[in-house]
């Protein structure tokens, strides 16, 4: 019995390690796959980096993929300047934020309502936010620059910052309200006991609890808002008050640049929302994980 015991316990180790050695070729085929895709998403930027630090002389007499020989920050200069870059920059920070910050308030009041309080209708009404997120915004133009013109809203960051948490909101609230709906309701109970009201309990207990998936909500919409264009192409006619992606598109559009002027201006309306991203990246993970583990 004692020599079986000591042959079946090897064998019974090589029998339990065999699954990892055949588990060990597909994670490897997964990592290879995904290193692939990111080397694809990451070509493009590499091309605009490699061609914005070139010469316009350097960029003809060679190609799109050829190494820069010095780096040339003229085309960055001039860009700059001609735009005003700064005031864009700030302007793009300034809506970007206001309109995160504010959808997330009003998407966890509206979820708070629609999740926990169990509003009567409340399918209906998350079908309307959900219809409402999902239309096009070449159909909102018309109705909304007609609208802020009434109102004498239009041509100023206010309007923008109004439209976009609106429609930032309805996402947040479809999204906030799944997420409340599984709430447990015997921590609101108890805090019903020790005499907290509705708005105490939302601010002392389910924000907090709920923090990370904001967290998340926060970071998708500053980004989401620092890359629109359309809408605000249209409701930011004044050059004080344009935003990157606008102030790159018109000049674009008037032909005003050359190709490494052109690439430059694409790595500087790149970067702030990359920096943005990676600088938040580890909450952003953090928020994903414990949404999912929760």
């Amino acid at each position: 019995m004692t020599a079986g015991r000591v042959v079946s316990a090897p064998a019974a180790r090589v029998r339990a390690a065999r699954p990892a050695v055949h588990r060990a070729p597909g994670r490897w085929a997964v990592l290879a796959a995904l290193v692939v895709l990111a080397g694809v998403m990451l070509f493009p930027f590499l091309i605009v980096a490699l061609n914005a630090f070139k010469s316009p002389a350097e960029y003809s007499s060679g190609n799109p993929l050829s190494l820069p020989k010095g780096l040339y920050l003229q085309g960055v200069v001039d860009f700059w300047n001609r735009v005003a870059f700064g005031e864009k920059l700030w302007n793009s920070f300034l809506i970007s934020a206001s309109v995160a910050v504010a959808a997330v308030v009003l998407s966890i009041l509206n979820a708070y309502a629609l999740g926990i309080g169990r509003v009567r209708g409340r399918l209906w009404v998350l079908v309307v936010f959900l219809v409402g997120n999902t239309l096009p915004q070449e159909a909102l133009a018309y109705p909304l620059y007609y609208l802020s013109k009434q109102v004498g809203l239009y041509d100023s960051k206010l309007s923008v910052i109004l439209i976009f948490t609106v429609i930032q909101a309805a996402f947040g609230t479809y999204l906030l309200s799944s997420v409340l709906g599984q709430f447990p309701r015997e921590i609101l109970e108890a805090a019903a006991l020790d005499g907290a009201g509705r708005w105490r309990a939302l601010w002392r207990i389910v924000v907090p609890i709920s923090r990370p998936t904001l967290y998340v909500l926060l970071i998708f919409f500053f980004i989401w808002t620092w890359n629109e264009f359309f809408l605000p192409l249209i409701f930011l006619i004044s050059n004080d008050n344009q935003t990157v992606p606008v102030a790159i598109g018109v000049l674009q559009g008037e032909k005003m640049m050359d190709a490494t002027m052109s690439s430059a201006s694409a790595l500087l309306g790149i970067v702030p929302a990359v920096a943005f991203f990676l600088i938040f990246q580890r909450t952003l993970t953090r928020g994903v994980t414990v949404g999912a583990v929760k």
